[in-house]
């Protein structure tokens, strides 16, 4: 039997030259930590439920794990995503009626003198507030999945593009539902308009939810309730006309909606938090203004009224104006929990 049928010895397995025989040994690694010897291997790499480690870790330490590590750009810490700034609802023009002080005008807004009819007054208020009622459950069902459902949270961060086409959605219903008297009269097509506007806006308010933690998310919910029924209590108490100031009231949507735009614009740029701040106070007081002029046009013993016709009308500026004092409330808090 020759030399080369016995196995290599200690001295000879530590030639970096020996060749393993029949190539079923790995080859020892080249690099400055062999396996044999010297100095220590590294660790192995994680696994399981505790698979990163504690500390502080290199960016891009284990790719392809989504939420790992924040991108640039966005504001971190509790109440903001991991993955940058969360989304904002477009900056669109509130929900304005062109009031027409004369009864059965194209617009369907009337003088406070066709609500004689006590009778259809709370009839037409008992409509609007149960469809109200049902698009406020569905989107708040959304968001409470959003946030509470973690696989969907990463399906959301995944796919932006689905959020835009729900914005596209939303953006054309929308204008549907507000500039075409038709549709918005005719049943069943302002039912199936608003109940799509309803699905839009609702993914969409559930993707700006799922962008933060649940506390921020209860408690913007929770003063969102709180503020909703100050207002209609308010509104149905008080003696000041917000109807009579519809001057006001459009140039206060003006004045929103180009402050929107700015904001997005600079904030794709670069996110500068007291900008952010701002705009969602500014949007959160013009939204609580406009929920109480949409009210008053509602209960009709105001100068301008909205006319019994116009029962989907009257739900969707309801409708916008919740949700965006909950979004706007939303990003308040989750910048305080931040900073």
């Amino acid at each position: 039997m020759s030399r080369s049928d016995f196995p290599p010895g200690y001295d000879e397995s530590r030639n970096p030259l020996y060749n393993p025989q029949g190539g079923s040994y790995p080859q020892p690694p080249a690099y400055g930590f062999p396996a044999y010897g010297g100095q220590p291997q590294p660790a192995p790499y994680p696994t399981g439920p505790n698979m990163y480690p504690a500390g502080p870790q290199p960016f891009g330490a284990y790719p392809g794990q989504p939420g790992m590590y924040p991108q640039s750009g966005g504001p971190q810490g509790p109440g903001h995503p991991a993955t940058g700034m969360p989304p904002m609802l477009p900056p669109v023009l509130p929900v304005m009626p062109i009031s027409d002080p004369e009864p059965g005008g194209n617009e369907g807004f009337t003088s406070s003198g066709s609500w004689d009819n006590q009778s259809v007054r709370h009839a037409f208020i008992r409509k609007v507030y149960t469809i109200l009622a049902f698009q406020l459950l569905v989107t708040f069902a959304i968001v409470a999945v959003f946030t509470f459902v973690e696989p969907v949270k990463l399906f959301v961060s995944r796919n932006p593009a689905v959020y835009w086409a729900s914005y596209a959605v939303y953006f054309i219903t929308h204008i549907v539902l507000v500039c075409c008297t038709g549709p918005r009269r005719r049943f069943p097509w302002n039912i199936i308009l608003l109940a799509v506007f309803t699905l839009a806006m609702s993914y969409m308010t559930g993707t700006i939810a799922s962008y933060y933690n649940t506390k921020a998310v209860l408690l913007a919910f929770g003063i969102t309730v709180i503020v909703c029924i100050c207002v209609t209590v308010f509104c149905f108490q008080t003696k000041v006309d917000f109807t009579s100031c519809g001057g006001f009231f459009c140039v206060l949507g003006i004045v929103v909606m180009v402050t929107g735009i700015i904001t997005a614009i600079v904030l794709s740029f670069k996110y500068i938090f007291w900008l952010h701040m701002l705009y969602a106070a500014i949007g959160a007081i013009a939204f609580t203004l406009f929920l109480a002029y949409h009210t008053q046009l509602l209960i009709g013993n105001r100068k301008h009224s909205i006319s019994p016709e116009e029962y989907v009308f009257g739900a969707l500026s309801l409708y916008v104006d919740v949700i965006q004092i909950f979004v706007f409330l939303l990003q308040i808090i989750g910048g305080a929990s931040r900073s």
